[in-house]
């Protein structure tokens, strides 16, 4: 790209990928999504990939005579959404989970990640990061893959989508064929050594739950994430069966068992924590632990909803992730509000559940604070990363404007974004990359998924919704040789 050289003499180019191709931009949008919510007459400086400065727009203006400012009435410039737990390397089965019960991860995603080779990694990662960019999400918290494949492949696929992407390492050394903690050691310091400093790429090191690795490596992991100023992930506290096989083994809760062998923290990010104890609450809050709240994933394969509502009141971290479920983040703002109104506002008479702002914050500036990630982007902030959307307010539903945060919670959706920028660079522009051919890849993947699907081991429990729909109509076909009027 190309630093701007354009004086005021000249016009603003009309509303396409051409205006901002420059590599420093002025912009006035109509709509600032600030931490404090949507102001006016504001404008913004990117420059070098970040934001260079927000402020007032006649100021701004009167700073910088030379630039010529890019008016963008009727839009929103807002920071992009953080999904706070995602697995990048799933997308080429992500409908197979429809209607199965819970831990399918033991069914359907094991055995299918277990089927990717090299190529297959790198098209399911790039796949999912396409569609993560058309919901909004500008950062994606991968929590690790189980393909034998190189993580090369998922960060080369962030890289070409400009998905800013946190890359988790699994460090699992129980189960299968117990592999070596000692090298799962070394490999992990290789990967954080390796992706430090990326511009795009985060590195992270995982375990997928608590019971599949010891507890010197549970400790050992949390410990490199804590000195290398990185996330430590697992998943925790999600399914009842998960939490009884806990109790069985060790007579303490997934949670208790992380606290006792030290891998709780501030460093350390848990995914779902939905069934929690009030004493669990206050280990997390006590810890600084930081929480991926996964409302769709509730909704979807879940044993219950977490309490994010106490949890904000507890001052615990929270981010919103969509854990791979839908990669939508207006609709997951949505989902979060709707989950804590039902599972806990209609029983306590809360017709607010967080008022609107809540959910905003923790998809966005708080995000990125729980994802470790709060120097780097989540605001429309001087000096982090000029991560951010263009979204069209000139629509319907938004029309007249009484309380922007509530409508942007239950109004907006990916189709008004009209524009998706990372580290400054236009991305996608109305839904489509500006500088990759995103219908091949479609084709593509559509040719690899089935062979793909075919060779993996899954089991699914329920028939597909066809299915289920030709054998209800079977149950209720009269006898034969009977009418249904019989």
């Amino acid at each position: 790209m190309m630093s701007s050289s354009r004086t005021r003499a000249g016009a603003s180019p009309a509303l396409s990928p051409a205006a901002f191709a420059d590599e420093t931009l002025l912009l006035l949008p109509e709509e600032v999504l600030v931490h404090d919510g949507c102001v006016r007459d504001q404008a913004v400086l990117v420059a070098e990939g970040r934001f260079a400065e927000v402020g007032d727009r006649r100021e701004l203006l009167a700073r910088h005579p030379r630039l010529i400012p890019l008016e963008l009435p009727g839009k929103l410039l807002m920071p992009g959404f953080i999904d706070a737990h995602h697995h990048l390397t799933q997308s080429l089965g992500k409908s197979l989970v429809f209607g199965e019960p819970s831990e399918i991860f033991k069914r359907i995603w094991v055995p299918l990640e277990g089927s990717l080779d090299e190529r297959l990694l790198h098209l399911s990662t790039k796949l999912a990061a396409l569609e993560a960019l058309r919901g909004g999400f500008t950062t994606a918290v991968d929590a690790g893959t189980r393909a034998s494949a190189e993580l090369a492949g998922i960060a080369g696929a962030a890289e070409e989508t400009g998905l800013r992407c946190v890359l988790g390492f699994i460090c699992n050394d129980l189960g299968g064929d117990r592999p070596d903690g000692g090298a799962i050691r070394r490999a992990a310091e290789r990967h954080l050594a390796d992706w430090s400093g990326h511009s795009l790429v985060h590195p992270s090191l995982a375990v997928s739950i608590p019971e599949v690795a010891s507890d010197a490596m549970l400790r050992d992991a949390a410990a490199l994430c804590a000195e290398g100023g990185v996330i430590f992930q697992t998943h925790v506290n999600e399914h009842l069966q998960a939490v009884e096989r806990s109790l069985v083994a060790r007579g303490q809760r997934p949670l208790e068992h992380l606290h006792a062998v030290g891998a709780l923290g501030p460093q350390t990010l848990v995914a779902h924590a939905t069934l929690v104890t009030p004493g669990e609450l206050n280990l997390l809050r006590d810890t600084g632990t930081a929480v991926a709240f996964n409302p769709v994933a509730s909704t979807w394969k879940g044993n219950a909803v977490a309490p994010a509502l106490q949890m904000a009141a507890q001052g615990i971290r929270f981010g919103l992730g969509s854990d791979g479920t839908r990669s939508d983040a207006f609709r997951l703002l949505d989902a979060a509000e709707t989950s804590q109104r039902l599972a806990f506002g209609l029983a306590s008479g809360d017709s607010s559940c967080g008022g609107g702002w809540l959910w905003l914050d923790h998809a966005t500036r708080a995000g990125a604070e729980a994802t470790g990630l709060s120097g780097v982007t989540g605001a429309i902030a001087p000096g982090l990363a000029a991560d951010f959307l263009l979204v069209d307010l000139d629509v319907p539903e938004m029309t007249p404007s009484w309380d922007r945060p509530w409508e942007l919670v239950r109004y907006a959706n990916r189709d008004q974004i009209d524009a998706v920028f990372t580290n400054g660079r236009l991305r996608l522009w109305q839904g489509w990359p500006v500088d990759w051919d995103a219908r091949a890849l479609l084709r593509e993947v559509r040719e690899a998924a089935g062979a793909a699907v075919e060779r993996a081991p899954i089991q699914r429990v329920h028939p597909t919704s066809e299915a289920h729909r030709a054998r209800l109509m079977e149950s209720r076909r009269p006898p034969e040789g009977r009418t249904s009027h019989e």
